[in-house]
């Protein structure tokens, strides 16, 4: 079997082609939302290791496999190419995350302060991938006022810093670590 090229030189010059075949500059805000979000799915990477409960383990491999999907849209030139049914968000799948939001959140106590990142070494990696999903948002959004994105794509994204903050919140209560308030005299 010959052994694939994990080089192409194609990039050397500053460019990429998008699926479709549009070459573009790598600095080019579609770029910096799929890359933000490649960026997040290996933080995710990082985040499951700390992870005890199966469930969650389960569930994030989920979402890493749906940020696959979420990068495949993102760099697909819709006017050059039809895009794929596996880049597809779905308003299921973001529901899928709104139930596993509902789900974590009846077992935590209700929040009283703003939470700073903290406590375990994994809820603190938890908040690193909720704000690192909170730019990869945010450019996915810069994106979206210069092509047309499906609205599922921006809920999914949306939500899943919701997850992350309430699966850093169980996390801390699985590990008997106190959350840490923001305490306000300290200003």
């Amino acid at each position: 079997m010959k052994k694939s090229l994990i080089y192409t030189k194609t990039g050397d010059g500053g460019h990429t082609s998008l699926v479709g075949g549009t070459r573009v500059p790598k600095t080019h805000v579609r770029l910096e939302a799929y890359g933000s979000v490649d960026e997040l799915n290996a933080q995710i990477g990082l985040l499951v290791t700390y992870l005890t409960d199966a469930g969650d383990r389960a569930f994030l491999c989920r979402v890493q496999h749906r940020l696959f999907a979420v990068g495949s849209c993102l760099a697909t030139d819709c006017q050059c190419v039809q895009l794929r049914e596996e880049s597809v968000i779905t308003s299921a799948q973001v529901e899928d995350i709104e139930r596993e939001i509902d789900r974590i959140d009846a077992s935590l106590s209700p929040l009283k302060a703003f939470v700073l990142p903290g406590g375990s070494r994994g809820a603190a990696v938890c908040h690193v991938c909720r704000t690192v999903c909170r730019r990869a948002e945010r450019r996915i959004l810069l994106l979206a006022e210069k092509v047309e994105l499906p609205s599922e794509l921006l809920a999914y994204m949306n939500r899943l810093s919701d997850y992350l903050f309430v699966l850093s919140r169980k996390m801390n209560q699985d590990d008997k670590k106190e959350e840490i308030f923001w305490d306000k005299s300290c200003l």
